[in-house]
């Protein structure tokens, strides 16, 4: 696999840089995508400081502009790591419609759309190839105030769920990483996005009601976990050839999600 080519979504920061720097110190040819031109720059350097420039290439792919998808089809890849994606925050009784079509169109439309792309680029060169799509912890189960973004994720567990049966006859392998809430600073932006529009004057939910829910949730140890850990977990799972379909990290988090699912044949209204 080392001769493989994975081209990383949304590798600009977080999991994703560190995966992509992971998987190009360990041999792999790696293009990673990302969103704004700055983020280009400070990659490239990084690439050059740790010696990676021969195989860790930084290009602008903003997967919401057409331009950057199509030139992004033009490369030869055997591996779409999707990550790209963004997250808004609060009450789904309250949040404006138009940031949940937002949400929906970074983290579902534009990835599935990457993926199809990519797919059908395969099937027709009659090669094999790999998807991993990064839901999140969420994707399995819906906390308050996240209830938007975890909705993206569900819609991604959907479509990954179904491509691994349909794709099968084409050696198209699927795959999804779940990651637990680890300290990158993603949800606590994510988080932040709820105080754009939460108006005391004019919202139902107080901005300090939806504060303690937040703090709730992430201001604790198994809301700010060491991303090394997940990091770790993605240069294992991403470039290989076999492995769970759906990879939840750490194992606690796993644990708590099977038991909240069994539970919930029990909720009543």
């Amino acid at each position: 696999m080392e001769n493989k080519t994975i081209l990383i979504t949304g590798a600009g920061s977080g999991f994703r840089e560190g995966t992509a720097i992971g998987l190009a110190q360990s041999g792999y040819q790696v293009i990673a995508g990302v969103q704004i031109s700055p983020q280009v720059t400070s990659l490239r350097n990084k690439a050059k400081e740790l010696g990676l420039e021969g195989n860790l290439r930084v290009e602008k792919l903003d997967i919401l502009d057409h331009f950057d998808v199509e030139y992004a089809l033009t490369w030869d890849i055997d591996i779409l790591f999707s990550n790209a994606g963004k997250g808004e925050a609060g009450p789904v009784f309250e949040i404006p419609i138009e940031l949940v079509r937002s949400n929906f169109e970074t983290n579902v439309f534009a990835p599935l759309d990457l993926a199809q792309k990519f797919i059908a680029k395969w099937i027709n060169e009659k090669r094999g190839g790999k998807v991993v799509f990064t839901s999140s912890m969420g994707g399995l189960f819906t906390p308050p105030g996240f209830g938007i973004y975890v909705a993206t994720k569900h819609a991604l567990e959907a479509i990954a769920e179904a491509m691994l049966d349909e794709l099968k006859k084409y050696n198209i392998k699927i795959q999804t990483i779940n990651p637990g809430a680890y300290l990158t600073g993603y949800n606590e932006t994510m988080s932040d996005n709820a105080f754009r529009w939460l108006d005391d004057s004019k919202n139902f939910t107080k901005r300090d009601e939806m504060k303690a829910t937040f703090a709730s949730l992430l201001d604790k140890p198994e809301g700010r976990l060491d991303p090394k850990e997940m990091i770790d977990a993605m240069i294992k799972i991403v470039p290989s050839d076999t492995g769970k379909f759906r990879n939840v990290v750490p194992k606690f988090v796993e644990d708590m999600i099977k038991e909240h699912q069994i539970k919930a044949w029990d909720v009543e209204i």
